[in-house]
């Protein structure tokens, strides 16, 4: 069988609630994302079909979206072809965040009370008691749960959307890194960080910590795509 195809079969999960394009777009996205299809691979809707014994509709959808994303792109006279993601791009992805996640935390800090901050506490002390628990995705959950409630209090909506458009390319690798207890921990440090500086009103400590929480999560993305050998 094709490598390819089968690379997408793996990451195809049916035990999730959702339809079958969706289902085949996310499989797509994860395998190109983590380059278990090398960037300048063909990808041939008819023959995923045949393997998959799917009608071409939802390869099509898959695709359509991709090409948005700019991960895969159409080549006249050859069909549908791989870009991916390149270490230059996680590179310019996370100073983008730098920027965005400091003004979204700002915002957030101005607008929250006092019951707003205790909730955002909450969060943390959950996040602690799973990360002991060694519930390794629960500890993502709450990770993604923390990061979405200061964009939620921040009212920058549209900055929301755009954080999170960006976040989508290196999700996977992100989860891997947060995998390591290591990072795990070192992440909840910086959470409660940023947390206290937000108490405080401390701009300073907010921005500071931001990068290096950032520069931190992006080190270990850095080493898997290495070792992925993703340029």
């Amino acid at each position: 069988m094709n490598t390819v195809v089968e690379s997408v079969r793996k990451n195809l999960d049916f035990t999730q609630n959702k339809t079958l394009k969706i289902l085949i777009y996310e499989a797509f996205k994860k395998t190109i994302v983590l380059g278990d299809i090398p960037a300048g691979s063909r990808i041939n809707e008819n023959e995923f079909a045949d393997v998959l014994n799917i009608s071409r509709m939802p390869i099509r959808f898959a695709m359509s979206q991709l090409v948005k994303e700019q991960l895969v792109e159409h080549v006249p006279r050859v069909g549908i072809v791989v870009k991916g993601i390149s270490i230059k791009d996680a590179h310019e992805i996370y100073e983008i965040r730098k920027s965005l996640d400091t003004l979204a935390t700002i915002a957030a800090m101005k607008q929250m009370n006092e019951e707003d901050f205790a909730e955002l506490k909450k969060i943390l002390e959950r996040g602690e008691e799973l990360n002991k628990e060694e519930k390794v995705d629960s500890v993502l959950q709450n990770f993604s749960d923390f990061n979405a409630f200061i964009y939620e209090k921040s009212q920058m909506f549209r900055l929301k959307s755009f954080v999170l458009s960006l976040q989508a390319y290196l999700l996977y690798f992100r989860d891997i890194a947060i995998r390591s207890s290591d990072r795990r921990d070192r992440a909840l440090e910086e959470h409660w960080l940023i947390f206290r500086g937000m108490q405080t009103k401390d701009e300073d400590q907010i921005q500071l910590i931001t990068h290096e929480h950032l520069d931190h999560s992006l080190k270990f993305i850095l080493a898997e795509m290495e070792r992925r050998k993703i340029d």
